[in-house]
């Protein structure tokens, strides 16, 4: 069934509801940003395959608002559905609440699945509503009733996440929460977020592609906790181990029928952003409730002794899977066709090598020439584009490992390139190590710094339409809160122990896209008088390719940054590399002149 069949579709329910809009968000009832295929609703009823999107339905009109991520993916994707492409944050664009407000009638009725929308999101649309009295409907699965081929929710079993990889026991991190409980007085602190649970839990799964979660809520008491995953998901013996540190698995439906019996005289906590409009509704009214960031969120984002050494390893073993990727495109590239799919599943093949790999990190960006302008570009067996000896190539990819997750872009030369070419990717060199080689005062944020790595960009009338760099989890989401390196304001403060990527790039339509992302550890510098400072340390080390780079372009403080950071890449992986695949990486890492 095509979009424009299925809008209709849903333009018959609401008409049957009395329903005058349809928002159906991108995400789940847990708020995650990658979501089961079960809760894949916008991408089901639009086309649109990006990870971020809101569709909103009228029985007019049809609109879909995503970000710049997105912009030229989104355009091709929704061609002839007769939905709208909004652009985010582009100038005069309203975002779609705001039309969404515009558009309805006094008192209409607007129907929403109240578990995909986080309570802070449902208080802002009622914000936005009150005015005109617009009534939103929550306790209704409009595209679900429509979608009748509908995947269930995952079954998948869990797994139990070894301490040796964790660095730290289940019941460790749960005396951590639970004095973070006493602090904010509460009694009962409710998890939605797949992420915070699996760590807190020392559990992964298998329940969503390249996210190792698994789909379940959890609530923490002060003596207590329990897991609502489904019996179904844990072999008797994983059950004994985690009743033993005082956890019980229930079903996964039955956690609002828990919350529904909770008494007057508790005090529950939960993460406005994080929980579900329809989870925190179940909480009886005489309950009191305590708004507040996820306990798990600043606990997890700084990594402990164990998971640093860990990812280091991690870093290590992917480059080194890597070197043997890019080696083999030289090679190969130049004698035979090679796609941008082949080149990725080659990489995966290399990869399964290395110890302790589980799967990918995300579905890699493999992307030849103009499809790299495409900032979350997927290679497709059914429109294969052929890497040329010529022009510029682009690999984002990750690993997941046992003990660490992973997140690297490289941009390769695969033949002669133009002046354009090198010039704005000679620009990203700059962007990452104006950022990588800074030193800060402690109590900056992501946003603080994020101006270090546009500045030569904005030097040269360059932007890029996204954010420069993320937090990575520990076997875990790839884009894990709350560090992040963003033009929009962020106040979360930069700590040491934290992860974050560096990943500026070059996006022209039509042309080529370029990035190169390195991922850096935040790590203590000096104490003067003036003030604590912090500093980066790289994690990834893999050559950037120097036939790209406009020499002339570089100062002599950023060359010598090249060629020390090239020659800790050959000290770092040589040993991990047979003969032959030294001597390419010694070619590769070779001193640059002016």
């Amino acid at each position: 069934m095509e979009p424009k069949e299925k809008v209709r579709q849903l333009r018959e329910w609401m008409a049957e509801r009395q329903m005058d809009a349809c928002v159906v968000p991108s995400g789940d009832a847990h708020i995650s940003e990658y979501e089961g295929e079960h809760w894949k609703s916008r991408r089901w009823l639009t086309g649109f395959t990006g990870s971020a999107g809101t569709a909103v339905i009228t029985r007019a009109d049809a609109g879909l608002w995503t970000d710049g991520r997105y912009f030229i993916q989104a355009e091709r994707e929704l061609a002839g559905s007769g939905i709208r492409l909004f652009r985010m944050a582009e100038p005069g664009v309203p975002s779609w609440d705001e039309w969404l407000a515009g558009q309805l009638p006094e008192g209409a009725r607007m129907a929403v699945d109240g578990r995909t929308l986080s309570v802070s999101a449902m208080k802002g649309l009622q914000a936005k509503f009150a005015d005109k009295a617009i009534q939103a409907v929550t306790d209704l699965d409009p595209v679900g009733a429509i979608w009748t081929d509908r995947p269930a929710i995952p079954a998948e079993p869990l797994m139990l996440h070894d301490e040796q990889y964790a660095g730290l026991s289940r019941m460790a991190k749960l005396e951590q929460v639970r004095a973070a409980m006493k602090g904010a007085g509460a009694d009962y602190y409710v998890m939605s977020a797949l992420d915070d649970l699996c760590w807190l839990f020392n559990i992964r799964g298998r329940d969503i592609l390249y996210n190792p979660y698994v789909t379940a809520f959890a609530i923490v008491g002060v003596h207590n906790a329990w897991l609502f995953a489904g019996g179904h998901k844990a072999t008797p013996e994983d059950k004994e181990t985690l009743a033993r540190d005082g956890v019980e698995i229930r079903e996964y439906d039955a956690v609002i029928p828990f919350l529904q019996t909770l008494s007057e005289g508790v005090s529950v906590l939960y993460d406005p952003n994080k929980t579900g409009y329809s989870l925190a509704a179940a909480i009886p009214a005489p309950v009191r409730t305590i708004e507040a960031p996820g306990l798990v969120v600043a606990l997890k984002s700084i990594k402990n002794e164990v998971e640093i050494r860990n990812i280091r390893d991690v870093y290590l073993k992917d480059a080194a899977a890597l070197v043997g990727l890019f080696k083999w495109l030289q090679e190969t590239v130049p004698l035979r066709p090679v796609t941008e799919l082949e080149a990725d599943q080659k990489g995966l093949e290399l990869r399964r090598q290395q110890p302790l790999f589980a799967e990918l990190s995300f579905s890699s960006i493999s992307a030849y020439g103009a499809n790299a302008a495409m900032m979350h570009y997927s290679p497709s067996a059914d429109h294969p584009v052929l890497l040329e000896p010529k022009g510029l190539y682009l690999l984002d990819s990750g690993s997941h490992f046992l003990n660490g997750t992973t997140d690297i872009t490289r941009t390769l030369a695969l033949g002669a390139l133009t002046d354009e070419e090198k010039r704005d990717f000679t620009l990203v060199l700059k962007s990452v190590i104006a950022l990588s080689t800074a030193k800060f005062l402690y109590g900056s944020t992501g946003s603080t710094l994020d101006i270090l790595a546009r500045k030569p960009m904005w030097d040269n009338g360059l932007d890029y339409k996204c954010g420069t760099g993320h937090g990575v989890g520990y076997y875990s989401n790839v884009h894990e809160d709350p560090q992040r390196f963003s033009f929009k304001p962020n106040p979360v403060v930069l700590e040491p122990g934290m992860i974050i990527t560096v990943e500026p790039g070059v996006y022209k339509e039509g042309r080529h896209g370029i990035r190169t992302e390195n991922t850096l550890l935040i790590t203590e510098d000096v104490t003067t008088e003036f003030g604590r400072f912090l500093r980066f340390e790289d994690l990834c080390f893999l050559p950037i390719d120097y036939r790209a780079i406009e020499t002339s372009m570089l100062s002599s403080g950023e060359l010598d940054w090249l060629n020390s950071y090239h020659a800790e890449v050959y000290d770092k992986l040589a040993p991990l590399l047979d003969e032959e695949h030294r001597a390419w990486l010694k070619r590769e890492t070779a001193a640059v002149v002016m």
